[in-house]
């Protein structure tokens, strides 16, 4: 090989070890930087579905992150979660059930707080010709009949417990307790009444206003019964970060207005 062709080589060699590293990097695969966020895991009293299924649309239109909604009676999940299950968020439709966990420390006793109030109805289904006025003696069992009448179960469902508290302090508890049909949560109570398998129900008025085959009959004096309110609060298991800015959420007004609209009173 000739000098010339030899000096030709080195040069070309020498060309290519010093040629930029630029195209070799950006030949690699990007790294995935963007951060996965858990979705915030809600255990919610059913009562509540219809206004959170619309807030957590509202949640995820406005950060882009998601929620996984459970609902139930206060009392089942209340003791899903003493038994591990992996919640964020408890909101309850009574105080009992949220101090029951605040007492076994499985709550964040400084995130909690009172969201929501509610009012309590007796309802039929909407062609039902039933007038009552509910006042103390009201002739509820006469306008049963021999038909029953559909509650959350007493013993365990909040809304079956204000509606035993209100019966008998308007006394009328003894002359229907044998006619309730519990129901294992307030929507399931609910359900009786649209389908007409009963003649009335105690529900919350709430409730009746999601429903298009009830009618609310009439509304139980506030002083009846022991005022409805939706404690929420993070719970002391739970190490997700957007659990507290969900929290948060529920206060705004975007989460405001859907609770308004499906017949809540919000708590400021």
């Amino acid at each position: 090989m000739s000098q010339f062709a030899r000096l030709l080589i080195g040069a070309l060699a020498l060309a290519f070890v010093n040629l930029p590293l630029a195209n070799a990097q950006d030949a690699r695969p990007a790294e995935n930087t963007a951060t996965t966020t858990k979705p915030v895991v809600v255990f919610a009293a059913a009562s509540l579905k219809n206004a959170l299924d619309t807030v957590s649309k509202e949640w995820e239109a406005k950060t882009g992150n998601k929620t996984t909604l459970s609902f139930a009676a206060s009392s089942a999940i209340a003791k899903q979660i003493e038994s591990g299950a992996p919640a964020d968020l408890f909101i309850s439709a009574d105080l009992k059930w949220m101090d029951w966990l605040t007492e076994r420390k499985l709550i964040d006793a400084a995130s909690r707080k009172t969201l929501l109030g509610n009012t309590l109805v007796l309802v039929a289904p909407k062609d039902s010709k039933v007038q009552l006025k509910i006042e103390k003696g009201f002739a509820l069992a006469a306008a049963l009949g021999d038909g029953r009448l559909a509650m959350g179960d007493p013993k365990s469902v909040p809304a079956g417990t204000y509606g035993q508290a209100a019966l008998t302090d308007l006394g009328v508890w003894d002359q229907v307790s044998s006619k309730v049909a519990g129901a294992e949560n307030v929507r399931v109570a609910l359900a009786y009444v649209a389908r007409g398998e009963t003649p009335l129900g105690i529900v919350y008025g709430s409730d009746a206003k999601s429903e298009p085959q009830v009618k609310i009959v009439d509304t139980f004096p506030a002083d009846s019964h022991q005022p409805i309110v939706y404690p929420v609060a993070i719970t002391s298991s739970s190490a997700n970060a957007e659990a507290k800015k969900f929290l948060e959420f529920l206060s705004s007004p975007e989460a405001v207005k859907a609770f308004e609209a499906e017949g809540f009173t919000v708590l400021k």
